[in-house]
């Protein structure tokens, strides 16, 4: 299962991200660009990023999932196609074989849903996303919608 791999590289990445703001960002949604040629499995990679998340500064966030089609190009009869493996990903038109992929192979964040905290914390029982806090510069509770009341 690559897909626990996958989501280590994405929090290594998401990490980096974080690392080049001067304040902890409080991560609602990260969108993901997959494409079908990956043989990424969506629902295992939900699953990974769920379990990875649990009780750090990820917890809070939802894992958006797009998957891109594979989309090959004859480089013989200029046809754009979507392969089909049952006929060796050859060009419906002139059957030769698939020479360039056009699409397929992202891996990728397409964006980051987030907002700004007044003051973030490390996670904790009632704030389990380190999610804003309050303080005595602004008294409003914890915004985390996981945090309980």
């Amino acid at each position: 299962m690559h897909e626990v791999d996958m989501t280590r590289c994405l929090l290594q990445a998401l990490e980096d991200w974080r690392d080049q703001h001067p304040v902890q960002p409080c991560v609602e949604q990260v969108h993901l660009l997959v494409g079908e040629f990956t043989c990424v499995e969506p629902s295992q990679l939900r699953l990974s990023f769920a379990a990875a998340v649990k009780d750090t500064w990820l917890a809070a966030a939802q894992l958006s999932i797009v998957s891109v089609p594979l989309v090959g190009k004859c480089l013989v009869c200029g046809n754009s196609y979507r392969p089909d493996p049952a006929c060796g990903y050859a060009s419906p038109c002139c059957g030769h074989p698939m020479e360039t992929i056009l699409s397929g192979r992202e891996l990728k964040i397409q964006r980051i849903d987030y907002s700004r905290p007044r003051i973030c914390g490390p996670p904790t029982p009632a704030n389990p996303c380190g999610q804003p806090t309050p303080s005595s510069l602004d008294p409003s509770p914890c915004t985390c919608p996981s945090a309980t009341p």
